[in-house]
């Protein structure tokens, strides 16, 4: 049987969530926008779906706005805040992922000065650098809440306290903590937050900014002036109802689901810490609880991808977005981890459909490997 540990890159769709989509597939079709009957089931649809997603973060139905996913909804919240304001600072964690990366490097086309704030061994935010970087002059700080290739936590909450008193804007891409870990968008005291249906069992093409109703965006989609004119184009109704019942099935079982992972996370340290040349990162206790990413000496990540592959067994080398760049993750660079060892690293990422015996399969090949000769897997 196939054994599939990716769950960071995408989750199966929840049957559940399914059934709720496959009306708005097969006979409900009305535009959101018409006034007539059909449109109106839809309108209606999609309202519901927005309350949905509201509750799983603990905001209102007000601050959610839909988009095509977490990298529309980072855009958005990045230049989107920024594209009528006069050119000054903002600041990043140096283990952002790309959807935040790249439209903060655009804006320095535009005269925006991007600094990066470092993080430390275990990919926490750096106190002192976040310190010497967030200043008076920061417009926007963007700070993932979870990082989706070492599953690291991070101090948000706490940061946003500290910046009370600053009028810079702060937003979190939280797409790796939604269904995994309660949020609270209100007491994280950020102004912006992005959440990705396909991360918890719902629809890939679904995404949310979820946003305080004073901050003054700008779309970067123009068009016939649907989500308040935040997000223009006809809204992908199957999609965006298939997200709200993903959200609603993630907050009513989330407790389970955690535990689930945990229990799972936990067996497989257990055994990797038995494995000789293996290397853990970001061992935190603040940290997601399904991922773990490690390295194998001598052992490149590609290649052990790959032999895991012909097993059957579904890893990750990494951020899935860069799965085909080959460079060494930025994420374990700047934990000032060794651009040789970084290239060995794989991330296991349960889901609620995970067993124990997976993590049995999954050893038992990892420790086929370790016996094998590493030169067929030479990192060089």
């Amino acid at each position: 049987m196939p054994v599939y540990l990716d769950n960071n890159a995408t989750t199966a769709l929840d049957p559940r969530v399914l059934d709720a989509m496959l009306p708005f597939l097969k006979d409900i079709h009305g535009n959101p926008s018409s006034v007539h009957r059909y449109g109106r089931l839809t309108r209606n649809a999609v309202e519901h779906a927005r309350m949905q997603v509201a509750q799983l973060v603990a905001a209102s139905p007000e601050q959610v706005i839909f988009t095509s996913g977490g990298t529309e909804a980072n855009n958005l919240a990045i230049l989107g805040s920024l594209s009528n304001k006069q050119p000054s600072q903002l600041a990043i964690s140096a283990i952002e992922h790309a959807s935040v990366t790249e439209p903060a490097r655009t804006l320095t086309r535009q005269g925006w000065e991007l600094d990066y704030i470092n993080v430390d061994a275990d990919g926490r935010l750096d106190e002192d650098s976040f310190r010497s970087t967030v200043s008076d002059q920061t417009a926007l700080l963007s700070v993932m809440l979870a990082n989706n290739e070492t599953g690291s936590l991070q101090p948000v909450q706490e940061l946003a306290q500290q910046l009370a008193d600053k009028q810079l804007l702060f937003h979190s891409d939280a797409s790796q903590v939604a269904g995994k870990l309660a949020i609270n968008f209100t007491d994280l005291g950020i102004d912006m937050m992005t959440l990705s249906s396909h991360k918890f069992y719902g629809p890939q093409g679904a995404g949310a900014l979820i946003a305080k109703r004073s901050i003054e965006l700008e779309p970067v989609i123009h068009g016939g002036g649907q989500e308040r004119g935040l997000r223009n184009g006809t809204e992908n109704i199957p999609a965006i109802v298939g997200f709200g019942a993903a959200a609603e099935l993630a907050r009513l079982e989330l407790e389970q689901n955690s535990q689930h992972s945990e229990i799972l996370k936990q067996q497989l340290l257990s055994e990797l810490n038995r494995i000789q040349g293996l290397t853990l990162f970001s061992q935190l206790h603040e940290s997601l609880p399904n991922t773990i990413q490690f390295a194998l000496e001598n052992f490149d990540g590609e290649a052990l991808l790959m032999y895991l592959d012909k097993q059957g067994i579904a890893v990750s080398s990494g951020s899935a977005c860069h799965s085909q760049a080959g460079a060494p993750s930025h994420v374990l660079l700047a934990m000032g981890v060794s651009p040789e060892l970084a290239k060995n690293a794989i991330r296991v990422s349960f889901g609620k459909n995970n067993q124990t015996d997976d993590v049995s399969v999954f050893i038992k090949a990892l420790k086929e490997i370790t016996l094998s000769s590493p030169q067929s897997m030479c990192a060089g």
